[in-house]
């Protein structure tokens, strides 16, 4: 058995009734059988050489193994030994993804739109800056009419010193709809040059015009491959971010569960407009000016691009949380 070229990624839906959901989280549920996969990251090896290397009996390790393999997260087969044959073994996936079970609730639905990084209709870019698609740069790196070109609708990562990017999208609500929560995520860091594990960088969304909050990126990232980030990408330069979640609710405004403002989604005014406005900049005059980082669904950690949720009710549907406070009045 040989070692393979790149492994694959593994996406666990959040469907309970999945059997290989559980059955790999299960499998995961171990601290030895993570140290077997660790182990294994860059090599096929024998029971007896894991048994050793881990200070783990030879004995438990085969039932780590095939509790491993039962999951698919590990792939066996047999070589000749002095004595015999002896099982070799090698690891399957370098990352899995857990989609997280969802609460089906039949009266709430969404609106939902994943927007290309690339699409935005008006920009302000200071250098550094540029923009890259999954192949190569485009345009001229360090010069803001770059983006301008054709091609910047294939961007997988765009950045810049100071500025912002502003998108626009269709409001499809229908008619009479009330929004509720609006939730938008991204993969996000700050841009120094190079890269700079300690650049604090104060990165603002504004929506329909309106400041939902200020968050500060405490780093931009690089050293290290990104999940997806292309092998020509230099590993000197940014390669990943963080995963961010803004929202706003009908009593404030935050990101990733921490209120930034007092903002509603009544503030919003999503019923009066046609068109829905998001900006993200870093302000000239913010006390940490350390840039923006934006990754794509190709670049970066994570596989997304921007996403945008609201989730609304129709008038004539009823509202669970008012029906059951009505029915504790009444009690």
């Amino acid at each position: 058995m040989t070692q393979e070229g790149p492994r694959r990624k593994l996406l666990l839906s959040g469907d309970i009734e999945n059997s290989q959901f559980l059955t790999v989280l299960k499998a995961l549920d171990s601290v030895n059988r993570l140290r077997i996969l660790r182990y294994l990251w860059n090599k096929v090896a024998s029971v007896s050489d894991i048994a050793s290397a881990l200070d783990i009996p030879a004995s438990t390790v085969s039932l780590h193994i095939d509790v491993l393999e039962d999951a698919g997260l590990v792939r066996t087969g047999f070589e000749p030994a002095n004595r015999g044959v002896q099982k070799i073994c090698m690891r399957v996936f370098d990352n899995i993804m857990v989609e997280l079970p969802l609460f089906d609730d039949p009266v709430e639905q969404i609106f939902e739109q994943n927007i290309p990084i690339g699409s935005y209709t008006a920009f302000e870019a200071a250098p550094t800056c540029g923009l890259v698609s999954q192949q190569g740069v485009i345009g001229v790196l360090d010069e803001p009419a770059s983006f301008y070109e054709v091609d910047r609708s294939s961007a997988q990562l765009i950045w810049f010193r100071q500025g912002y990017l502003e998108y626009h999208l269709p409001n499809r609500l229908p008619a009479g709809a009330v929004p509720e929560t609006l939730r938008l995520s991204m993969e996000i860091c700050s841009e120094a040059p190079h890269f700079d594990l300690n650049w604090p960088s104060d990165i603002t969304l504004w929506i329909n015009g309106l400041e939902i909050g200020c968050w500060t990126s405490p780093a931009d990232f690089g050293g290290e491959p990104g999940r997806l980030t292309p092998g020509w990408w230099p590993l000197h330069y940014c390669q990943f971010g963080l995963l961010k979640e803004w929202y706003v609710t009908g009593t404030e405004a935050g990101i990733d569960g921490i209120r930034l403002s007092g903002l509603t989604i009544a503030d919003l005014k999503l019923d009066q407009a046609n068109v829905i406005s998001f900006r993200l900049g870093v302000k000239p005059d913010a006390k940490n000016v350390g840039g923006l980082n934006l990754f794509g669904e190709k670049f970066g950690n994570h596989p997304q691009g921007l996403n945008f949720r609201i989730f609304y009710r129709q008038p004539n549907q009823p509202d669970p949380a008012r029906a059951a406070k009505a029915t504790l009045g009444n009690s």
